[in-house]
């Protein structure tokens, strides 16, 4: 079975955050509210002295801190390795989000996104949205990896990331080609040889939670 995720490259990022912005954007994420983030701090002493950029958003582990963390099993991981909320079940606890040792899982705030106006996506009925963009007031969302976008693909049996329209919109818009996607079952795939190439880690590997994102952290 394909199990899908991504490769970071932090020797390439230049930090311009076009991935949260194509995030924010793709998925409709509301102000203030960010399912793709980056980092940012300052390394050495001056002269020599460089700025480090690690973007973070859902890791879709193996092993997820939020599932077990959620009463109401409103959490689930599918075929495909993707971690996905069901609007429907959540109770907006916050268990997860204080189990996620990422941070990559909020509580939609609903409401006017900006006072006096709407958005087009706020002009959208919820049952013509994708069900993945349907939030719900108090309760939990977060980075599905795009799967809105390439689930139906995958299961007509495409190999997804191999055309823009079934590749998550982080990776499409990266200048630097910091990102990579693809299948980590598959040992042909490019993203598993540039694993072990680079010696790519996982973070914070001492939950035992297992990432399927992964990071390059020398050129």
């Amino acid at each position: 079975m394909a199990k899908y995720g991504l490769l970071i490259d932090l020797s390439r990022c230049i930090g311009c955050r076009a991935c949260e912005a194509a995030c924010k954007v793709e998925n409709f994420v509301p102000p203030g509210k960010y399912w793709l983030y980056v980092l940012e701090w300052e390394m050495g002493e001056y002269p020599n002295v460089k700025r480090v950029f690690v973007p973070m958003n859902c890791m879709h582990c193996e092993n997820p801190a939020c599932i077990p963390a959620c009463p109401v099993n409103a959490i689930t991981k599918n075929e495909y390795g993707v971690v996905l909320v069901d609007y429907n079940k959540c109770i907006g606890c916050k268990y997860c989000v204080a189990a996620c040792p990422y941070g990559a899982i909020d509580i939609y705030e609903g409401g006017e996104w900006f006072p006096g106006s709407k958005t087009p996506y706020e002009l959208i009925p919820p049952e013509k949205r994708h069900p993945l963009h349907r939030f719900q007031k108090g309760k939990a969302f977060k980075c599905t990896l795009c799967y809105h976008r390439w689930g139906e693909a995958v299961e007509r049996g495409e190999k997804p990331g191999t055309r823009p329209e079934t590749t998550p919109a982080c990776v499409l818009v990266c200048p630097a080609g910091a990102r990579m996607f693809g299948d980590l079952e598959d040992p042909s795939d490019p993203i598993n040889s540039r694993i072990a190439e680079k010696r790519a880690i996982q973070l914070k590997k001492e939950f035992g939670t297992r990432p399927q994102v992964y990071y390059i952290t020398t050129g």
